[in-house]
């Protein structure tokens, strides 16, 4: 029942990751969708200022050239009324005659008002109007500060929604992965508890098989399967708890956990070991955990290789770090599948959970600060997982005095 309930967790647990990306995709929609009808009601607020400038001009125009004191009553009100929209009047030959609506400084106003000119020639059309057969005046004007606020204002309002969304995502994040280590922890305690009842029947029947005199040789390798299921239970037991971590030779415990799989694995794989560090280096491993992920590495090229194949695994130092790469010449994968690969509960087989290269990435990545990646893969040419560990605080320290 347990076991059940794990596995509809990590069900829901790719169901939430279906709706984060489905809940993306519906933000950035509502931000396009933001953005063009802004963008719209600016064009048309604008296209409204010109129109407004133009009737400030004509009013302008009706108080040099008109006497009718009517007429001049109503220029003097529309001139008036226009409080917003930044405007520079100038002749023909674009000197100022005056301005209106500018914020002017009260160092240096020629070369601000003339920068401004500059601007509003850049922006906008001019408007012209006649003062008399001989005589022309050109008006200049730009956005207006209530547009101005009013174009910045949605980029302000999706940068705050951005902000929002990268939080909540961080949140979302956070809580995914603290229900994940439960799954992990939950999963790991059932299972070193599930195989430590017949585990001990075992040990108690080996007993008393040795005490009626049993095939001695028979027994030997019980207790090598014993021993084998002590050792996945003790795994077991540390996948759902800090694993403490000690010194050890990173090329020995990487050859034993090669060889164990080599005696179990087919005549028709060949499987090689290249160790090419120049010394014996020690980094902090659990190497129950550490062996376990080599294991699970090699377990899954084996599964890749139809037939007759080979798989090498090379260690190598790296400035001051140790690079394991595992390469087969199986099946390969696709490029969706190399990206997905470590998700918990996705796998290419037919049986399985799909949880050796997700537990294999948090025992790198959480417990030893390492890295574990796809390096290369190609469809029928292989594929090359690659982990980075970075060496011990003595390690460093020795090859420093060594050096």
């Amino acid at each position: 029942m347990r076991m059940f309930s794990i596995c509809m967790r990590l069900e829901l647990y790719n169901y939430k990751n279906r709706w984060k990306v489905a809940l993306l995709i519906v933000a950035v929609l509502i931000a396009i969708g933001t953005l063009w009808y802004t963008e719209t009601f600016l064009k048309e607020l604008r296209a409204e200022e010109g129109k407004r400038a133009q009737i400030w001009a004509e009013a302008t125009k009706i108080l040099a050239t008109e006497e009718d004191g009517s007429q001049l009553l109503l220029a003097l009100q529309v001139a008036g009324q226009n409080t917003t929209i930044p405007i520079i009047m100038t002749d023909a030959d674009t000197n100022i005659i005056q301005h209106r609506n500018l914020k002017v400084p009260r160092t240096n106003p020629d070369k601000f008002i003339a920068k401004e000119l500059q601007r509003m020639i850049d922006e906008n059309e001019a408007i012209v109007f006649d003062i008399s057969e001989d005589e022309k005046n050109l008006i200049f004007y730009r956005d207006s500060s209530i547009l101005t606020q009013l174009r910045i204002y949605p980029m302000v309002l999706l940068g705050v929604i951005g902000l929002f969304i990268m939080i909540a995502y961080m949140a979302f994040s956070n809580v995914r992965r603290s229900e994940q280590n439960r799954v992990w922890t939950g999963m790991a305690k059932e299972t070193a508890h599930q195989i430590g009842t017949p585990l001990s029947s075992l040990m108690g029947w080996i007993e008393i098989l040795r005490s009626q005199d049993a095939n001695a040789e028979a027994l030997q390798e019980m207790e090598k399967d014993v021993a084998r299921l002590k050792t996945i239970t003790d795994r077991f037991s540390k996948i759902g708890s800090i694993p403490k971590l000690e010194l050890a030779d990173i090329a020995m415990a990487t050859e034993n956990a090669m060889n164990y799989m080599n005696r179990r694995s087919s005549n028709r794989i060949t499987l090689e070991f290249h160790n090419e560090l120049s010394t014996p280096i020690f980094i902090p491993l659990s190497l129950q955990l550490y062996g376990w992920v080599i294991e699970n590495l090699i377990r899954n090229a084996i599964d890749a290789i139809e037939g007759k194949g080979r798989i090498d695994v090379t260690l190598t130092e790296l400035n001051n770090n140790v690079q394991i790469e595992v390469q087969d010449t199986g099946k390969g994968l696709a490029a969706g599948t190399a990206k997905a690969i470590f998700r918990p509960g996705f796998t290419t087989k037919t049986r399985g959970w799909g949880l050796g290269l997700s537990l294999a990435k948090r025992i790198i990545d959480e417990f030893h600060g390492g890295k574990i990646s796809v390096a290369k893969t190609a469809l029928g040419k292989g594929t090359t997982f690659k982990i980075v560990l970075p060496k011990g605080k003595d390690e460093l320290l020795l090859n420093d005095n060594d050096a």
